[in-house]
């Protein structure tokens, strides 16, 4: 076997791989760590979106594994730092899902504005009920940024043409643009902001960096949509804020777990909960798997990747003999 696929990923991109590599595909494999680390023994490659874990224990039953590619941004499912000791490439696809996930973003926005899916499920339902769904426009709200990558750039576009005033906050990124204001802290975002979208990874310094306290800070009747990872919320603080109505409204494309189970958040209409699909968009797919599936191609060809976090070719592993 050259490469193992434990999700359900297809594509063009991917079937054009099949004249040359042995692939074996298991959609539903994540969900079994142990029959995972039975089979990955004689891969070479491993493809993952964000189910799999692909922690030590799976890493360390790869014997033949050189290359593990992520179609997507986000990486937290790997252990990258313990892949590198091994000597394997780690490779995502840091540009495919950026449109994507902006524009589902700006939907959201619009829809907790707007009233739509409530408006929806009342009209539906036989009603007629225009002054109970009495929105808000964006234009002239500003809107804070956490997290001002490729994905967060994007979304500072879309709310321009929007006519938001738009702030920004990353720790690595404190540059003002053409149409963004950067803040000196979280602190100083959640207070001016009308919306706060949330882009960030999660690590230890954003693991529930949307708390009690930080809540505390947000405009009174404020919007909260979260697309980057679930983490960043502690999920029982949003439904208190909610209650008191601290929060008018979230959008939550990403849960903690997930799928997450029964949570109190499904109560509530003025919270928007999809299924982690900020970037599943035909487009976007087709543009990650083309991305990963080139990067797989060159390692198992003994070629430097292009994508890569840790290093672009196999290393031979200072911990091993081999």
């Amino acid at each position: 076997m050259d490469i193992l696929i434990p999700e359900n990923i297809t594509g063009k991109a991917l079937d054009d791989l099949t004249n040359r590599y042995s692939i074996e595909r298991h959609a539903e494999l994540w969900q079994s760590p142990e029959r995972l680390a039975k089979m990955i023994d004689d891969a070479k490659a491993l493809l993952v979106r964000n189910q799999t874990k692909v922690d030590k224990t799976i890493i360390d039953q790869a014997g033949s594994l050189k290359i593990i590619g992520r179609a997507g941004v986000g990486y937290d499912n790997i252990d990258v730092d313990y892949a590198s000791k091994k000597g394997i490439v780690v490779c995502y696809t840091p540009d495919g899902n950026t449109i994507a996930t902006a524009e589902l973003a700006i939907g959201l926005m619009l829809a907790l504005a707007r009233k739509i899916t409530s408006g929806d499920k009342s009209t539906k339902a036989g009603n007629w009920d225009r002054q109970n769904h009495i929105g808000n426009e964006l234009y002239n709200k500003t809107l804070g940024i956490l997290g001002f990558g490729k994905i967060g750039n994007a979304v500072a576009v879309r709310a321009n043409s929007f006519g938001m005033k738009v702030i920004t906050y990353d720790k690595y990124n404190m540059k003002d643009t053409a149409i963004s204001t950067a803040v000196k802290d979280i602190d100083e975002l959640l207070i001016k902001s009308d919306i706060v979208t949330v882009h960030l990874p999660l690590n230890s310094d954003t693991n529930k960096v949307l708390n009690e306290k930080t809540f505390g800070l947000m405009k009174p009747g404020s919007i909260l949509i979260n697309t980057s990872r679930g983490g960043v919320i502690a999920e029982d603080d949003l439904v208190k804020a909610l209650e008191t109505g601290k929060i008018k409204g979230a959008a939550l494309d990403v849960r903690l777990n997930e799928p997450p189970g029964k949570s109190r958040l499904n109560d509530f209409d003025n919270v928007i909960l999809t299924p982690h699909v900020g970037g599943f968009t035909r487009e976007s797919q087709e543009r990650v798997l083309s991305s990963i599936t080139k990067d797989i191609d060159l390692v198992l060809s003994n070629k430097p990747a292009i994508n890569f976090i840790n290093f672009s070719n196999p290393k031979i592993s200072k911990n091993n003999n081999d």
